[in-house]
């Protein structure tokens, strides 16, 4: 069965409706520019009840900062972004904290790079939430699990499972009615046919 990641949720419903459809990770954005963006008091909060993983979505940290803001919002995952993700990673994995690293897909892909403790996320060149999709051949021939993300949402997400493979799916804005606000009956259907592959 396929793992799925709800991405950019800031509302308590949104993460009751992940969670009601057997989401298996949820994340927070932690990057004020995004219409997706929560402090770590509202993520904790959010996430209180919610017995799955929690992500950290970060754009730019040092490695210092994150693990600060990984301890504030309680999480038990990073997904770093930007110039200082490699370091970020790295200080996360020794941290004991799981790391989901973002992999910009613009041709085909080599993980060679990325440490056999992080997972990686393939999504479209550049940073997430944009609901741009890119070309799915490029990840053939793949043999580590990674993550696929990019304009994934319920009308597209079994046949990206189907093609491409990936040990596990993630979504944001397309599950959403506007940005930043959640379509709950969009993430369950997300949620359900991903896990029904």
């Amino acid at each position: 069965m396929t793992w799925v990641k709800v991405c950019g949720l800031s509302r308590p419903e949104e993460v009751e409706a992940a969670v009601t459809a057997g989401v298996d990770a949820i994340g927070f954005v932690f990057y004020e520019p995004s219409p997706r963006h929560v402090t770590p008091s509202q993520a904790r909060s959010l996430a209180e009840s919610a017995g799955v993983l929690t992500v950290a979505v970060t754009v730019g940290l040092d490695a210092d900062s994150l693990l600060h803001l990984a301890d504030m919002a309680d999480v038990g995952a990073v997904q770093p972004h930007g110039a200082h993700a490699g370091e970020a990673a790295a200080a996360a994995v020794a941290a004991g904290l799981a790391v989901l690293r973002p992999v910009p897909v613009g041709g085909p892909v080599d993980l060679a790079a990325i440490s056999g403790d992080e997972l990686p996320l393939l999504d479209s060149d550049s940073i997430g939430g944009t609901g741009a999709t890119f070309d799915w051949s490029w990840l053939d021939g793949l043999e580590r699990p990674f993550v696929l993300a990019g304009g994934l949402g319920p009308g597209n997400v079994a046949e990206a499972i189907e093609r491409v493979g990936p040990w596990g799916v993630d979504a944001s804005s397309g599950l959403e009615s506007a940005p930043g606000v959640k379509d709950l009956a969009k993430v369950a259907e997300f949620v359900q046919r991903a896990k029904a592959i």
